[in-house]
C-alpha cells in the first residue's frame, strides 16, 4: 500500500462497506492524531466500534452528542453529559489516535478547556484528606449527595468510607480512609456493592459542562441582566440557578457562565488531521438551518427568552475557516467516486458481488460458491455475535463450505487460510483487490432479511425492572411500597439530611400522611394494579391494613400454588413429543417476517422453540398488548410444529379472530407445502364437513377455528400444537 506523509489534503473516494474504518486505521498509522469530522451520527458510532475491532492498539473515542434538539427545555441524559466529559477531557490531553464527533456535536460550542482543567482532581492512595473539604468540593464540581451511589456524578459519605461515582467512570470507587489518610481505593459493582480490584488514584472530572458554584452563579446572573430585558427575578430558569438548581435545558444558556466559549477546534492539538467523513458541509448547513428554525419557532417565551443561534452554534462560515488551521483528508459517498479520484489513492476497496443466500434454492449457498471459486480472494465472513457464527458455520458446513474459525482481524491477515469466520462489528462488506483479500457480512449473506443487531444486555427486560424510571410517574399516581402499602406519588422533593441536598420520593397514604423514599430506593417502588387509578384503596402508615392484606393474598396463594403443584407435576410425568427443528428451514420461514425483532418478541420465539424441543408437554403463557408481535411467536411455534409433522390447531374466542388469523396464516405460509383450514360460521355446512374430514385425515396441516374445534366430532390425526388465543376469554376452567 501506498502511504506518504499527509502536508496538504487528501481524497478517498468510492471506498466500499465498512472499508472506511480500515482506511481510517491506515491513516492513523501515518497521521496520528485524526479528528474524524462525520456527516452522520449513526456513522460516527459505527466507525468506533469497527476501528477499535479492526486495530485495537489504537486509542479510538467518540464525542457524543447530547441528543437533544436546538433551543430544547429538557437537559441530556448524565450518562451522555459523562461520556462527553471524559471525551473532551481526553481530547484536551491529546490521549488519543482517533477522536470521531458527528458534525452536528462539532458545532455546539463547548465550555473552555480551562473549565475542565481547573475542575479536574486526584484523589491518590496514601495521601492525606481532608474529608470536609472533599465535601465542599466535590459539590462546587457538582456531584450530588445520595445515601446510596447509582450513577455518575454521585457520592457518598458513611464514616471512614467514601463512595465516589465520578463522571466519565464507567464504574464507581470506594476509599478506605485510615484516619485522614486514603488507605485504599477500590472499584465496587453498584448492584451488589461488592468491591471488585484495588487501584492506585481515581481522576474527578466536574460533574457538569457549566459551573455552578458561586462564582458561576453570579456570571449567570450577570451575563442574564445583559443580555435580556424585562424582570429577571420573574424568570423561573433564572430563579433555579441562582438558587443553586441546575434547570432543565440550562445547557442552551452555556455562553452566561463563561466570558468566552470554545469549539471543538481549540480543544485538537495543533498537529492533528481532520478527516471529512462524507457529506459533512451537507450536514453542517442542514443543522444551521434547522437551529435558526427552531430559534424562530421556539422564541415567543417571555418565560424563556432565547440566545442568537451564532452564541450557542458555530455558523457554517466560521466552521470551515477553523478547519483550515489543520491537514484535511476527505472521505467521499461511493455515489461521488466517479471524477476526481486522485490516481494514487492510499487505499481503495470495490463493493462484493450478489452472493445472498437463497434458502429455497436447492444449494442455497451457491452464489457464495462461486464468489470463492472465481474470485481467488481469501475471504473473512463476519458474525454478529458467538451464537450467530455457530449457527453459519453449521449451515455452510451442510452445503460443503467449511470455514476456519479466526479470533481477529491481525489473525485473518497473518494466516493463509482461504476462507475463515470470525464475530466482529463490521457492518457491511468489501473487497480489497490489491491485497488480494474480502470481508463478507451477514448484511451480505442474508440481504433482504430485518436482522437485530445485538447489543449486549441492556436490551432484556425483566418482570423485576417494570418501574425503570421515574418518568413512568405522574404525580397521583397509585403506588405500592414494599413494606407500607398503596399510596399516591406526590413529586420529588428535595431535603438536606446533613450530607447535601438529595432527592427523595414523595408518597402520600390515608390520613394526609406522608413518606419519603430515596430516589436511589426506587426498587421498593412498584406500579398499583388493581382497580381503576382514581379508586384506589389508600393505606393509613401504622395500621397494619397492609400487613393484613399481605397474609391475606398469601393464603391465596398458597391454596392456588397447591393446586397447580398437582396440576405441574401430572404434566411433568406426561411424556411429551420432542420437536426435530431445522435451523436453517426456521429461519427461511422467518425471513417472511417484515420487520425488525423487538428483543422481548426475540426471547419469546426462542423460549417456545426451546419448549417444543424438550420432550415435555409445554404449556407457555405469551402477554403482550395489541401490535405487540404475539401473532409472529405463535406462527414460528406452528412452523415447527408442521415442519415436524404434527397438526397444529388455533382456537380463537372470536369468528373475527378466526377469519383475521386465518389468513394471516395463510399469508405467511403461501410460499410453503402447508394445507390450512378454517372452522367457523363463515363457512357452510357442506365447508365445515369437508374440512373436518382433512383434519382427521391428516391433509389438513393447520385449522383456525373458533369454540367449534373443541366439540367431540373433531378429531384430529396427529395433533402436536394446541394455540389459544386470548384464552383468558374462554373462561378459567375450560
Amino acid at each position: 500500500m501506498h502511504r506518504d506523509s499527509l502536508p496538504g489534503r487528501k481524497r478517498y473516494g468510492g471506498l466500499a462497506g465498512s472499508s472506511d474504518a480500515l482506511a481510517l486505521t491506515r491513516l492513523a498509522a501515518d497521521a496520528r492524531p485524526l479528528a474524524v469530522l462525520a456527516a452522520s451520527a449513526l456513522d460516527a458510532a459505527r466507525l468506533l466500534e469497527e476501528i477499535a475491532w479492526l486495530a485495537p492498539q489504537l486509542r479510538a473515542c467518540l464525542l457524543p452528542d447530547w441528543e437533544t434538539l436546538p433551543y430544547d427545555t429538557f437537559s441530556p441524559h448524565h450518562d451522555l453529559v459523562s461520556e462527553r466529559l471524559a471525551t473532551m477531557y481526553r481530547i484536551q490531553r491529546g490521549d488519543f489516535d482517533v477522536a470521531i464527533v458527528p458534525a452536528s456535536t462539532a458545532l455546539v460550542r463547548m465550555c473552555p478547556p480551562s473549565y475542565l482543567a481547573a475542575h479536574t482532581f486526584f484523589l491518590r492512595q496514601d495521601e492525606r484528606l481532608d474529608a470536609d473539604a472533599l465535601r465542599r468540593q466535590l459539590a462546587i464540581a457538582g456531584y450530588s449527595a445520595v445515601t446510596q451511589v447509582v450513577t455518575p456524578g454521585e457520592f457518598c459519605f458513611r464514616g471512614g468510607i467514601i463512595d465516589l461515582f465520578p463522571m466519565g467512570s464507567a464504574i464507581p470507587y470506594r476509599l478506605d480512609l485510615d484516619d485522614d489518610v486514603i488507605e485504599t481505593i477500590r472499584t465496587f459493582d453498584v448492584d451488589s456493592q461488592r468491591t471488585l480490584y484495588t487501584v492506585k488514584d481515581v481522576r474527578m472530572l466536574p460533574a457538569r459542562e457549566f459551573p455552578m458554584d458561586d462564582a458561576g452563579r453570579a456570571k449567570f446572573r450577570g451575563r442574564w441582566r445583559e443580555l435580556f430585558e424585562g424582570d429577571p427575578s420573574k424568570r423561573r430558569l433564572y430563579k433555579d440557578v441562582s438558587s443553586g438548581v441546575p434547570a432543565a435545558g440550562v445547557e442552551y444558556y452555556l455562553p452566561l457562565f463563561f466570558d468566552e466559549l470554545a469549539t471543538i477546534f481549540d480543544y485538537l492539538p495543533e498537529e492533528a488531521t481532520l478527516v471529512f467523513h462524507h457529506d459533512v458541509a451537507g450536514a453542517v448547513q442542514a443543522f444551521w438551518q434547522d437551529a435558526q428554525t427552531r430559534y424562530k419557532m421556539m422564541g415567543g417565551d417571555p418565560d424563556r427568552p432565547l440566545l442568537p443561534p451564532a452564541q450557542l452554534f458555530m455558523p457554517a462560515d466560521e466552521f470551515h475557516t477553523r478547519a483550515k488551521s489543520f491537514a484535511r483528508v476527505d472521505f467521499r459517498a461511493e455515489a461521488q467516486e466517479a471524477s476526481d479520484a486522485e490516481p494514487e489513492q492510499p487505499f481503495a476497496s470495490t463493493p462484493l458481488p450478489p452472493i445472498a443466500v437463497d434458502r429455497r434454492a436447492q444449494d442455497p449457498v451457491a452464489a457464495l460458491k462461486v464468489f470463492l471459486a472465481g474470485s481467488g480472494l481469501r475471504v473473512l465472513v463476519s458474525a454478529e455475535s458467538p451464537g450467530r457464527r455457530e449457527t453459519m458455520i453449521s449451515y455452510l458446513n451442510e452445503y460443503g463450505v467449511l470455514p476456519s474459525g479466526t479470533g481477529s482481524f491481525e489473525e485473518f491477515i497473518k494466516s493463509n487460510a482461504k476462507l475463515s469466520i470470525t464475530v466482529s462489528p463490521l457492518s457491511s462488506g468489501f473487497v480489497v483487490p490489491a491485497e488480494g483479500w474480502a470481508v463478507v457480512t451477514e448484511a451480505e449473506l442474508y440481504a433482504g432479511t430485518a436482522r437485530r443487531k445485538a447489543r449486549g444486555a441492556k436490551t432484556q427486560t425483566s418482570v423485576e425492572g417494570m418501574l425503570r424510571d421515574l418518568s413512568e410517574l405522574k404525580v397521583g399516581d397509585p403506588v405500592v411500597h414494599v413494606q407500607h402499602g398503596i399510596g399516591r406519588y406526590g413529586g420529588l422533593v428535595n431535603l438536606d439530611l446533613g450530607e447535601g441536598m438529595t432527592e427523595f420520593l414523595l408518597l402520600e397514604y390515608d390520613g394526609g400522611d406522608k413518606l419519603y423514599v430515596p430516589v436511589s430506593q426506587l426498587e421498593v417502588i412498584s406500579r398499583y394494579s388493581g382497580a381503576q387509578p382514581e379508586e384506589a384503596p389508600l393505606h393509613k402508615l401504622g395500621s397494619g391494613q397492609w400487613d393484613k392484606a399481605r397474609a391475606r393474598a398469601a393464603k391465596q396463594v398458597r391454596d392456588t400454588a397447591a393446586e397447580l403443584l398437582e396440576i405441574y407435576a401430572q404434566r411433568a410425568a406426561r411424556q411429551g413429543h420432542a420437536f426435530t427443528v431445522k435451523q436453517h428451514d426456521l429461519e427461511a420461514f422467518a425471513d417472511g417476517f417484515g420487520f425488525e425483532e423487538t428483543p422481548d418478541q426475540a426471547a419469546a420465539i426462542v423460549a417456545t422453540v426451546a419448549d417444543m424441543t424438550t420432550g415435555k408437554p409445554m404449556d407457555r403463557l405469551v402477554c403482550g398488548d395489541v401490535g405487540f408481535g404475539k401473532t409472529e411467536v405463535a406462527l414460528r411455534a406452528a412452523f415447527v410444529a408442521v415442519a415436524d409433522k404434527k397438526q397444529v390447531a388455533i382456537l380463537c374466542p372470536t369468528t373475527l379472530l378466526a377469519e383475521q388469523h386465518a389468513q394471516t396464516f395463510k399469508d405467511r405460509f403461501a410460499d410453503w407445502p402447508i394445507r390450512i383450514g378454517e372452522l367457523s360460521r363463515f363457512r357452510t355446512g357442506k365447508e365445515s364437513a369437508e374440512i373436518l374430514k382433512k383434519v382427521d385425515s391428516g391433509e389438513i396441516d393447520i385449522v383456525v377455528g373458533t369454540h367449534k374445534l373443541l366439540s367431540k366430532g373433531v378429531k384430529f390425526q396427529r395433533l402436536g400444537l394446541v394455540i389459544i388465543d386470548e384464552e383468558h376469554r374462554f373462561g378459567v376452567h375450560q
